[in-house]
């Protein structure tokens, strides 16, 4: 179904047209030269996981508005510009009491998540006095001014968030993976300064040693090009090279069968010249790595392909990307090895941010240790208090016991007599 792979594969512009429209051309297959082929049943396939810390609660909305035949039906005759407008969240005010009343109950419950961790983290801080209901305004996927009622605002805030959210979330992967790896060599260094000069030179040897082995690797095939495509035609479909059939190949791939490759389906086109890099039981192949390079793969085969640049791939797209000239003799691509990753200048910078959160968590980690000592102080100080506490209550009663029972001598004479 179109609407959801647009809205929760991809960088979705969100609740996007469809559940039926735009199948793919019906092509013949001999499955019989297919490896592994099984059939696939869409409706079993799970939706990706988004990365956004709304998930959760966008699925469900999308599931909820499913079952509405009026919204379903104005979602196949709308197009993208419309859905990411917010025109079509107007509808939701034709749709039935029921789907209503489910939405309603779907934002209390996200509402309520949201509260729940913002008392966590001001918790953790150990804040009070503060407004839980003023910091909802920092989460923009609904309206937190009518948290009961999921209403029209609810969902085109849903729309306009994710949309955004998830079109700088392929930047974020990479800004983390520049982080990891300028990371990763500031720890090296930081190691090096620990050792004599044998060890460090036996260890920047090795170093070497491993960086060189990983480069010897075969050649990588330009992601999308004919070259890659014939490749995992033959060697994961299982197929004669010289068979190769742009359209036949699509309807392999297009595993869920609804017309679209979209980012999932397009990654797993890239295994096998990821393999050619990447092993997860060599010592010097990383597999975060690989996956960057992956990201890298299906970016630059949809900059290519995705005309529309709705992050999904049609037929027609696919087919048309097949006859140009790059397809037929790509430029070498360039693996991560192959590139400078960052710059001494940004490796600085970072290790100077490094050194700042050092610095700042040292100072957290005396101001807590004080503050223990601090606690360990008062509760020494109450123990005390407690303890002289005790020792004169236990003084008072024994003079109490003194007086009910005078001391009287051997014999059993008081030694004194009492006041007549």
């Amino acid at each position: 179904m179109r609407w959801r792979t647009v809205l929760l594969q991809c960088c979705f512009l969100l609740v996007s047209c469809l559940l039926t429209a735009l199948k793919a051309v019906p092509i013949d297959i001999d499955k019989t030269k297919v490896k592994n082929t099984q059939p696939v049943d869409s409706a079993k396939i799970e939706p990706p996981d988004t990365g956004l810390y709304y998930d959760e609660y966008l699925k469900q909305v999308i599931d909820v508005l499913e079952t509405d035949n009026h919204f379903r039906e104005k979602l196949q005759k709308a197009d993208i510009e419309e859905i990411k407008s917010g025109r079509l969240s107007k509808e939701l005010d034709l749709v039935s009491h029921h789907v209503r009343t489910k939405l309603d109950e779907l934002k209390r419950q996200e509402v309520a998540r949201l509260r729940m961790l913002i008392k966590a983290k001001l918790d953790s801080l150990q804040d009070t006095g503060i407004d839980h209901h003023a910091l909802l305004k920092q989460f923009d996927h609904l309206n937190h001014l009518n948290p009961d009622k999921f209403e029209s605002t609810d969902l085109d805030m849903l729309i306009k968030a994710a949309t955004s959210d998830l079109e700088h979330y392929d930047k974020t992967r990479h800004e983390e993976f520049k982080k990891y790896e300028m990371m990763k060599e500031h720890e090296r260094r930081e190691y090096l300064k620990t050792l004599n000069e044998e060890k460090r030179k036996e260890e920047e040897s090795k170093f070497e040693e491993m960086r060189k082995k990983h480069e010897n690797h075969p050649k990588v095939n330009h992601p999308g090009s004919k070259d890659q495509l014939k490749e995992v035609w033959e060697e994961t479909d299982g197929l004669d090279p010289n068979d190769f059939d742009p359209k036949t190949f699509f309807k392999l791939h297009d595993v869920n069968n609804d017309g679209f490759l979209d980012e999932q389906e397009l990654e797993a086109l890239f295994t096998k010249e990821l393999e050619k890099v990447y092993d997860p039981k060599n010592e010097e192949d990383d597999m975060v790595e690989m996956e960057e390079e992956r990201l890298r793969m299906r970016e630059h085969v949809m900059n290519e392909v995705d005309a529309n640049k709705d992050r999904l791939v049609t037929l027609d797209e696919f087919l048309k990307a097949t006859e140009k000239k790059e397809f037929l003799e790509p430029d070498s691509w360039e693996t991560l090895d192959q590139q400078q990753l960052f710059t001494e200048e940004e490796l600085k910078e970072y290790e100077n941010l490094i050194s700042l959160q050092e610095t700042e968590l040292k100072k957290k980690a005396d101001e807590l240790q004080k503050q223990k000592e601090e606690l360990q102080r008062q509760h020494d100080q109450l123990e005390a208090q407690k303890l002289e506490y005790h020792q004169v209550v236990q003084q008072m009663e024994q003079k109490k016991l003194q007086q009910e029972f005078p001391p009287s001598g051997p014999g059993g004479e008081l030694k004194f007599q009492p006041r007549m």
